[in-house]
């Protein structure tokens, strides 16, 4: 007994094309990819960071007391005393951008904290199994660090200009003081992250980032000219890319001579390879 034909199966309501173009209605339109999502990705995670401030805006303020106190101590004092060349200026106007300059590295250097606490909450392991590409993820949060960074700087500059500090109020100024901040600040965290990336826990993260804050403040130009340094220091100083964004920061808000060309170009390289670094390292942190 031969067996019942088959019945004929439907064609799909996918495969259907027609002039009309009813059809596209159940077709879904196809996913953008490659560098054309990228700097969406990369602003939609900037904006889920800097939601976070929403919930904790009391970190601002506190951290504003910090680089007010190095301003009305430490900055009055060596202003009275005259210790350091300064090149004529006075040594609080001097000291105001290596303030800002510190206030943003310290909020970025401890930055790998928070992504070592998404991967132990799980909210890391979510975004790597998105199409979102891992220096995406790096790069938005590097440059959110940066915003927070800058709205620190924007509470220094106002500490600075009540206390007298001479700065510069021209907007293409004050534009290059804000690009200067968010790629420093973005080195920075990424240097933390990828910190993060290879010792794997917050005690030792945070152990790490206070070993290295210091050295690479007081390695710098913020407090003292580097020509009054000794020789190795020198060196460390100009190995130092929180050197390039002082004297980018100083040339702008102040005036005095600086080299903004090699600052900036120094302070995007060292964005760059952070990124590069961090997201690297982003798949050993999540394991």
């Amino acid at each position: 007994m031969s067996a019942a034909p088959a019945a004929p199966q439907p064609a799909s309501a996918d495969a259907r094309t027609g002039p009309g173009g009813h059809d596209l209605l159940l077709v879904p339109p196809r996913a953008r990819t490659g560098w054309r999502v990228l700097p969406a990705r990369v602003g939609a995670l900037c904006a889920v960071e800097l939601q976070k401030l929403r919930h904790d805006r009391a970190e601002l303020y506190t951290r504003a007391v910090q680089p007010a106190l190095w301003l009305l101590i430490f900055g009055e004092t060596f202003t009275r005393i005259k210790a350091i060349p300064t090149g004529g200026i006075p040594y609080i106007d001097y000291l105001a951008p290596g303030i800002i300059a510190q206030s943003a590295m310290f909020i970025a250097i401890f930055y790998g904290i928070m992504i070592i606490w998404e991967r132990d909450s799980g909210i890391l392991t979510k975004l790597l199994v998105t199409p979102t590409p891992r220096s995406a993820l790096i790069t938005g949060k590097a440059f959110a660090a940066g915003v927070k960074a800058l709205i620190q700087a924007v509470v220094v500059i106002v500490i600075a200009a009540v206390l007298g500090v001479a700065l510069t109020w021209n907007p293409l100024r004050l534009l290059g003081v804000a690009l200067a901040v968010v790629l420093g600040s973005a080195f920075f965290s990424c240097l933390s992250m990828t910190i993060a990336g290879i010792v794997l826990t917050r005690d030792r993260l945070m152990g790490i980032g206070q070993a290295i804050t210091m050295p690479l403040f007081f390695g710098s130009n913020a407090l003292y000219p580097v020509s009054i340094m000794p020789g190795w220091l020198q060196a460390v100083s100009r190995a130092n890319p929180l050197s390039y964004q002082v004297d980018a920061l100083r040339g702008l808000l102040l005036g005095t001579p600086c080299h903004l060309a090699l600052d900036y170009a120094v302070l995007l390289l060292a964005a760059a390879l952070g990124i590069l670094a961090a997201s690297s390292l982003l798949g050993r942190l999540a394991r």
